[in-house]
């Protein structure tokens, strides 16, 4: 097992996709009383704070779908390691590898904050039973789960109890604004949300708090910016914590928020968040029907992509109507399948087809508009559409009348929320061109 020991002791074992993790994963799949777990487990109680929490991350990878007694077993016993990390990472094995049973057990035996806190976490639903509980922390997230399947009658005195608690509970309780946040967005409580972000702000003591519930706010609801910049800026005083500068930079993601308090905003100092970088508008290369022909005629007719095809189409169209084989090749583009050459290219086959083609070009583009991958370039097609894209209009104002932020996926929650804006400003783009279009 030497080669166990120095995977794990050099962090390989769980580095993912390290030939050592898959397999020391893969052994401990084929058989949980083989000699790569009974090393595991032994390793469980090295003296190296590292190893042990490497082991930590190993069981809990192999544990996290099927129960492991003696995984459990190992992680009870490091519920009181002298390292908090460790102690974290076990009582995430117990709930695992135990089950709730296991877990509510020891909470009920040990006295330690953090590890009490860190089983509470992983508990999720059946910690709803500890809202009594002596510790802050874990009663605030058995409220919290409470809350999240109460009916609108029972949220008051929830509600109370959980302001009572939020101060002691986030001595051991890392991230209780956004927790919190999470719960009343699922609620789609938001006016609450407004409320309770300036109650909180307004006591030096919760004011962390309630930057990071108006951070998860922003993110939840796009009028929140608008809603709580002012009060963030309100309650800077001289000093800004991290929090609050993290809620600053969030709420400055949206356009609407600076564009209303973009001059209460630049007497506080903080960080804006980057926004997206736009194409340089360098000029597109110049074709006449001849060069436009001569790149086509290079390309197959099924072809799937093609760079400057507007520029290049379009020479064709101004010249007259399309060869059968040019037509054939814009089918392709913008038929075949969804994209950005599709939303680039439909508007030039409706140039080419005419309006009757009209309510199949609409109906492959505004399902789109949404997907935060090429909902800008369906957007920006239709405003190239102009006045035929009229039938678009309600597809594009739901999208920009909706005060939840579009569903996307990014590696924050700031560059989602940025995905949204971006979405946004393009579908008010294209409805701003299609109704310039349909007055002129």
């Amino acid at each position: 097992m030497k080669w166990l020991d120095e995977a794990v002791s050099a962090g390989h074992a769980t580095t993912a996709a390290h030939p050592a993790r898959i397999a020391v994963l893969d052994a401990i799949r084929a058989d949980r009383t083989g000699p790569v777990p009974v090393r595991l487990l032994q390793l469980s109680r090295a003296e190296d704070a590292f190893v042990r929490r490497e082991v930590m991350d190993l069981l809990s990878s192999a544990a996290a779908r099927h129960p492991w007694p003696d995984a459990a077993e190992a992680a009870l016993a490091r519920l009181t390691d002298p390292d908090a990390v460790v102690r974290r990472r076990a009582a995430y094995l117990v709930v695992h590898a135990g089950g709730n049973d296991a877990a509510l057990r020891a909470l009920g035996e040990l006295t330690e904050p953090v590890v009490r806190t860190a089983l509470a976490e992983w508990l999720r639903g059946s910690v709803t039973r500890l809202q009594d509980d002596s510790l802050a922390s874990v009663r605030f997230l058995a409220r919290l789960e409470t809350l999240s399947v109460a009916t609108a009658q029972q949220w008051l005195p929830i509600d109370r109890a959980l302001l009572v608690d939020a101060r002691e509970a986030s001595r051991h309780l890392d991230g209780v604004g956004w927790r919190w946040g999470r719960v009343l967005y699922g609620l789609g409580r938001e006016h609450h949300v407004y409320a309770l972000v300036a109650r909180l702000l307004a006591d030096p003591a919760t004011q962390d708090i309630g930057a990071d519930l108006a951070r998860e706010a922003c993110h939840g609801w796009r009028a929140a910016p608008i809603e709580l910049l002012p009060l963030l800026v309100r309650h800077c005083g001289r000093g800004i914590s991290p929090a609050m500068a993290k809620a600053l930079t969030t709420a400055s993601i949206s356009e609407a928020a600076m564009h209303a308090h973009g001059a209460l905003v630049a007497r506080v100092p903080f960080t804006p968040y980057p926004k997206a970088r736009r194409p340089d508008g360098s000029p597109a290369p110049s074709y006449d029907s001849a060069t436009a022909t001569a790149v086509l005629q290079a390309k197959p007719v099924d072809t799937g992509r093609l760079h400057r095809a507007p520029e290049i189409f379009g020479a064709l169209l101004d010249a007259g109507p399309l060869t059968f084989r040019q037509a054939a090749q814009l089918y392709n583009l913008t038929f075949k399948r969804p994209g950005r050459m599709q939303a680039i290219c439909a508007p030039l086959w409706l140039r080419h087809a005419g309006p009757t083609v009209l309510p199949r070009i609409l109906a492959l583009m505004t399902p789109h508009l949404g997907d935060y991958g090429v909902g800008e370039y369906y957007s920006g097609g239709l405003a190239r559409m102009g006045r035929y894209a009229l039938p678009a209009l309600p597809s594009l104002t739901a999208l920009i009348d909706r005060r939840t932020r579009i569903p996307v996926n990014d590696s924050t929650r700031d560059g989602e929320m940025m995905l949204d804006e971006s979405l946004l400003a393009a579908a008010i783009d294209a409805r701003r061109a299609i109704l310039a279009d349909a007055a002129s």
